[in-house]
């Protein structure tokens, strides 16, 4: 995914007349734009995927916040869709039994077995998974193998 494939979809949106899908893209366009701006550099795919995350992450923040106060629903379901919206675009998260065996891959791999090394364990993995992968299940799988 690039800046170009964003375009690309602000296009689609418009001409769909999809405002939820079309706000949600000119955020993360923003954003790019914004750091590109700061850095002076094009950025690459990775950092692309990586502000979606960003902008996922804060969205979801704001949603909880949203669902706690229980004051607005109609905020509340336009947040989730735009949550919907962002977790379309990215890749497929490593959960379950996959998550499990790249990490049962790792601690193999690299011989770690102390608590004091977790978290280059958990680097490795999050590196082996494309950083599709719940960091916090993961600090938790491997936690419960180290000693």
């Amino acid at each position: 995914m690039n800046k170009d494939f964003i375009t690309e979809e602000i296009t689609k949106s418009m001409r769909a007349k999809d405002k939820a899908r079309l706000s949600v893209l000119r955020l993360v366009k923003n954003e790019i734009d914004a750091k590109e701006k700061d850095r002076k550099h094009e950025h690459t795919d990775e950092e692309v995927v990586a502000t979606f995350k960003k902008v996922l992450k804060q969205t979801s923040e704001t949603l909880e916040g949203s669902q706690k106060a229980g004051t607005n629903p109609e905020r509340t379901a336009a947040l989730q869709e735009q949550v919907d919206i962002l977790t379309a675009y990215l890749p497929a998260q490593v959960t379950g039994e996959e998550l499990r065996a790249v990490v049962d891959r790792v601690l193999q791999r690299t011989d770690i077995t102390e608590k004091r090394d977790m978290g280059k364990a958990i680097g490795m993995v999050v590196a082996e998974t494309g950083g599709n992968c719940d960091k916090a299940e993961v600090a938790r799988l491997i936690g419960a193998r180290l000693s």
